[in-house]
């Protein structure tokens, strides 16, 4: 299996996030160990998604599991079985539509202009990764537009996407 984890997950794995409750942290946690013991994440070409992930929890690979996922994550860009780069193309201009691979539909043109790299490197890499999300409520606003246009979902916090 393959992955495309949004920085939010790892935020929660390391308690970042007050509005995660203690089952939302957990489960969090146990999604990032089992890609860090089996592989399978996926991340872009150009090096966004790891900027995005040392910008908010750094290199030490400390204090908690998030931080140890993105020094894990950044650890192993190179290996293949481990983590697997796609490309994704840049868009110039002012539009709202950051890549290529970004669906160009009407209802996804509020969808965060931040997170649009993980969209677009789930459906660039024709592996039909599951995208994780724990709390970020924009995905869930947005879920039925996103797996109309074939990106697999899934929410390891449910109840906290809800209520945001």
């Amino acid at each position: 299996m393959s992955f495309v984890v949004d920085t939010n997950v790892a935020m929660v794995a390391s308690r970042l996030a007050p509005q995660a409750d203690d089952r939302c942290v957990a489960a969090c946690i146990t999604q990032l160990r089992a890609i860090q013991r089996e592989g399978g994440l996926l991340i872009d070409n150009r090096g966004l998604v790891l900027r995005e992930y040392t910008r908010n929890l750094g290199f030490a690979g400390q204090p908690g599991a998030g931080h140890a996922f993105a020094k894990w994550a950044h650890d192993h860009q190179a290996i293949p079985g481990s983590v697997r780069q796609v490309a994704i193309t840049p868009r110039s201009g002012m539009g709202w539509r950051r890549f290529d691979e970004f669906p160009a539909i009407d209802a996804l043109s509020t969808f965060d202009r931040s997170d649009q790299k993980f969209v677009a490197v789930a459906l660039a890499s024709e592996e039909s990764p599951s995208v994780l999300n724990a709390i970020d409520s924009d995905w869930w606003n947005h879920r039925d537009a996103l797996e109309a246009v074939g990106v697999r979902l899934e929410f390891l916090c449910p109840r906290g996407n809800r209520t945001r």
